[in-house]
């Protein structure tokens, strides 16, 4: 035989994935036509049978495994669950003795639903824990202000759920589109859908603020003040977001975008303010002076300036090391 069985035994792994280059490929056919037992070793490397079995197995043993800890997770969540229903069959158990009817019985069992989203929803779900979790402890909190809102008979149940949906979106949104499911949907506009779900839900609090306190007033003060911040913030946001410069420069456009405008939604909000302040006697805030915006906007384009400079002084040098 031409060349060493040694030698042809360390190529034929390459040789069976096809990666090997066309002199060795020749070569090995030569050698596997006049040895059997380099023949038949490229045989036995051929046989997945025993890959997969061992695949077969490993995923056996994983299955085997979810299914217990999935048998201890349920009865977890099941003992926490017999937990929480010990104080709502007791307050049942007492309305009931008190021939009081259900009166505080729903408020305590929509109070339990809150912290049993938090303890009971992880161990039970599956996929999608932190998602599930998170919209089912909202859906108890807005459920609690409802049972409260129909015992005591008020109006406010809108003007409360509009603002705590805006806190829980203030801090759960960030969470949210970072986890399955929701970051498969959004991908690169993870950003964009934050601020979009701050933004709606801060105009549906005002919204609902101003159907409560009914006040042509409260419209015209609320529109001079939310709308100009909205469009600052937004401005803010799309520098910081999408603007192709370094951090430096992102501060600068910020600070210039902040100071230049704001100057006028203040006055306009401060002089809306002063109708009401004339009326109730309440002490009004100063208004912002012109130096101040002018500071805020040199402030801003020198950070601006250097952050600019700073980045094609780097780029200069990336390119002459290229």
């Amino acid at each position: 035989m031409k060349y060493d069985c040694e030698m042809i035994s360390d190529l034929l792994p390459l040789y069976k994935d096809g990666i090997c280059s066309d002199v060795s490929k020749r070569a090995v056919e030569e050698h596997l036509r006049e040895c059997p037992k380099c023949s038949k070793l490229l045989s036995a490397m051929s046989d997945t049978s025993l890959d997969e079995r061992i695949i077969k197995e490993k995923n056996e043993v994983i299955d085997s495994q979810a299914k217990f800890f999935k048998r201890k997770s349920a009865l977890a969540g099941a003992i926490v669950g017999a937990v929480f229903a010990v104080p709502i069959l007791v307050c049942l158990i007492v309305d009931i003795a008190a021939g009081s009817g259900l009166s505080w019985f729903f408020i305590v069992l929509a109070s339990m639903l809150i912290p049993a989203t938090l303890s009971v929803v992880p161990l039970m779900v599956p996929r999608y824990k932190m998602f599930t979790t998170i919209t089912s402890f909202t859906a108890s909190v807005m459920l609690l202000l409802a049972v409260i809102c129909i015992y005591t008979r008020g109006n406010w149940f809108f003007v409360a759920a509009a603002s705590v949906l805006f806190g829980l979106t203030l801090l759960f949104a960030p969470f949210i589109v970072c986890r399955r499911p929701v970051n498969s949907y959004l991908k690169n506009t993870k950003g964009l859908a934050i601020m979009g779900a701050y933004t709606l839900t801060f105009i549906l609090m005002m919204l609902c603020i101003g159907l409560f306190v009914k006040s042509a007033l409260y419209n015209s003060l609320a529109a001079s003040i939310c709308i100009p911040f909205l469009v600052v913030i937004w401005a803010v946001f799309a520098a910081i977001r999408y603007l192709p410069v370094n951090a430096l420069a992102k501060t600068g456009i910020s600070v210039a975008l902040i100071s230049s405008l704001t100057y006028v939604p203040v006055k306009l909000a401060l002089n809306a303010a002063g109708q009401i302040a004339s009326a109730t006697g309440v002490v009004r805030g100063s208004a912002p002076t012109a130096l101040m915006m002018i500071i805020g906007l040199a402030v801003g384009l020198l950070l601006t300036v250097i952050g600019i400079v700073i980045g094609m002084t780097r780029k200069g040098k990336r390119n002459e090391k290229v």
